[in-house]
């Protein structure tokens, strides 16, 4: 019977002090586990009540707003013309959205007709005046403003402060060293403040939440977000000073795990012998490096230009909106790889691990996370190809965007190859690795479509670039990340959770997240516009209901699957079975130590005497401490 060692990293040392001072990289990835799950659930919440409110037409969240709205000749509500209705501009255009969007807009005569007739009071179609109350313009400005501030917040808190920094700081932190056989990461003292910077960045965060509206979308897009809030500066400039402290603990932990690598490894683990998942954390950190400080100067001028107004984006005061954008994809786009790259370094282990198959093509596999990293340098101009940029600009950044797919083919060509004839233990952590090849896919062909400069013209700004940034993002990182959990937690706790309530969380996942994400494709399709609050009166009103309701119910089942995860693995961390020191039978040097690992993470020297995906060598039964690549004749 499996049993937990006496002393491990967790009960070594005792009290609260011990854990905001430690310098264990073990201990430091519990405390970002921490808050960076709450940010993630907080976001989660922020993103069913987006949904919420637009299963149906109308404002749902000011029920006793009598809205009534005359169609104008766009087929779009009066209403949400008003200059307070604060419509932010898309994270792939300049200015604010317009108005309408073409293909919704019905004839002149057909919207005169429907607009005698009808009209939206609580969701319901009722004869109408043709002038909306005073009254009833305040609450319809209330309802836009409070659902602008909702998916700015969900935008901001789910990239900033959970995707961003999840894999890297947490299953990073934790791994890095133990997967290379060194005691820490190269410079602990900067692990430490890196947590603490994050922390002052997501206080600074949650300031500007509490303290007012902040609506801008996570993009911050000028000239919105240097005039809205009328004269009170201190929402959009606090929030933009958490983005930008934020990027410093980003930068300090890709400086840190860069070093680790280059100078930690345990003797005879050379840059072909390390397992992928440190590959893809390397090409990560150099992202993290390069890029971050872009994003970080970029906040600096937006906040100089709000509160000294400076001229440098804001076309009235002499400066160029355009070069915002410019700045900010210069970073953005290098950050969906901060993003993906880690979650590519999950599923690197899941698939050999869990199919007891060598990884086909390590090499392949290694040097197309350094491939992605450095081209996606190249490719920020493709959020760009409506906003004004040169045709042949539009053109070479459209061919990039094809070429950096190319790498991310060799990967799911190489996984699928790992798992041809392999031995298939369909565990948790294996239905999740299925689950992100499938999705993942799907983002990655979606991604065509956008890169195509024609095509590109006619989804940009729809519910189209919504889905494809989530099967990326959600359907690639968050899934891979949930992956990786599942298999690592009993190494982090050194207790196993219930694998039955972990299959049927990971089926509603599965299904809520295709219910949720893949009938945007088509709502995009249709001319459904993006960061709208209220689509009534639009031509295709009753089929973007009916889209937007099936898309609702999904998020209640996906938010339902991700509640019950969240249950059952804190209850694993306290009160599961002991797992054991290697119970998925792996062969990197993590699971040659104890589970969970003692404060100097090994007992004994780890010694490299075989690959991390040697399954033709050592068979599972002789998987030991010693098989795994332990030296026992002396002592640390």
């Amino acid at each position: 019977m499996n049993k937990l060692p006496e002393k491990h990293f967790i009960n070594n040392t005792k009290g609260i002090k011990s854990w905001l001072f430690t310098l264990d990289h073990k201990r430091i990835a519990i405390l970002y586990m921490i808050v960076v799950m709450a940010a993630f659930y907080a976001a989660g919440v922020l993103a069913l009540m987006v949904r919420l409110e637009l299963a149906k037409p109308g404002a749902l969240f000011f029920k006793n707003a009598v809205i009534e709205t005359q169609a104008n000749a766009s087929g779009v509500p009066k209403d949400s013309e008003a200059a307070d209705s604060a419509v932010v501009a898309d994270e792939t255009g300049a200015g604010p959205e317009p108005a309408a969007a073409d293909e919704n807009v019905a004839d002149d005569a057909a919207v005169a007709a429907a607009a005698a007739q009808k009209t939206v009071s609580n969701n319901e179609y009722k004869p109408i005046d043709p002038a909306m109350s005073d009254e009833n313009k305040a609450r319809m400005a209330k309802s836009q403003v409070f659902y602008n501030k909702m998916f700015t917040l969900h935008g901001a808190i789910m990239v900033f402060l959970f995707i961003i920094p999840s894999v890297p700081a947490i299953l990073g932190n934790f791994l890095l060293p133990l997967m290379i056989g060194a005691k820490d990461v190269a410079f602990p003292r900067l692990n430490l403040a890196s947590w603490y910077i994050y922390m002052l960045g997501a206080g600074f965060s949650v300031f500007a939440i509490l303290h007012g509206t902040v609506d801008t979308g996570w993009t911050f897009y000028t000239p919105y977000s240097t005039q809205t809030g009328g004269d009170d500066n201190t929402t959009v400039i606090m929030i933009t000073m958490g983005v930008f402290i934020l990027g410093f603990s980003s930068i300090f932990t890709g400086l840190n795990f860069a070093v680790t690598i280059h100078k930690m490894r345990a003797p005879g683990i050379g840059w072909f012998d390390m397992p992928l998942f440190i590959w893809g954390i390397y090409a990560t950190a150099l992202v993290q490096v390069l890029a971050t400080p872009v994003i970080g100067i970029t906040m600096v001028l937006l906040v100089l230009e709000r509160w000294l107004g400076i001229g440098i984006f804001d076309p009235a005061l002499g400066g160029d909106p355009v070069l915002f954008q410019h700045f900010f994809w210069f970073y953005s786009h290098p950050a969906v790889y901060i993003m993906i790259l880690p979650g590519f370094a999950i599923i690197n282990e899941l698939v050999t691990v869990h199919s007891r198959k060598h990884i086909f093509g390590y090499k392949a596999i290694g040097f197309s996370s350094v491939a992605i990293a450095m081209l996606g340098f190249m490719v920020w101009g493709h959020h760009m190809f409506i906003s004004g940029q040169s045709e042949f600009s539009s053109m070479v950044f459209s061919f990039i965007t094809f070429f950096i797919g190319i790498p991310s083919g060799i990967k799911i060509f190489n996984w699928v190859a790992t798992l041809y004839k392999g031995s298939i233990a369909w565990t948790t952590p294996m239905l999740y690795a299925v689950s992100f090849l499938i999705l993942f896919t799907i983002g990655g062909l979606t991604g065509i479509h956008l890169g195509a400069l024609g095509l590109d013209v006619h989804l940009h700004d729809t519910y189209f670039v919504v889905a494809h940034f989530h099967y990326v993002m959600v359907g690639g990182t968050v899934i891979a990340f949930l992956g990786g959990l599942h298999h690592w937690w009993p190494k982090i706790f050194g207790r196993m959770y219930n694998e039955c309530w972990a299959k049927i969380a990971c089926g509603l996942v599965f299904v809520g997240f295709n219910m949720t994400f893949f009938t945007q494709f088509y709502l995009g399709s249709q001319g459904m516009p993006r960061r709208y609050h209220d689509y009534s009166g639009m031509l295709k009103t009753n089929l973007f209901e009916s889209l937007h309701g099936f898309s609702s119910l999904g998020a209640l089942v996906l938010g339902l699957g991700l509640f019950i995860t969240a249950i059952y693995l804190i209850h694993a961390a306290f009160k599961g079975e002991p797992a054991g020191e290697n119970p998925w039978g792996g062969l990197s040097l993590e699971w040659a130590t104890t589970s969970p690992p003692p404060t100097e993470n090994f007992l004994v020297d780890p010694v490299y005497s075989h690959g991390p995906y040697d399954y033709d060598r050592v068979l599972p039964e002789d998987m030991s401490a010693e098989n795994a690549g332990l030296r026992k004749d002396r002592r640390l």
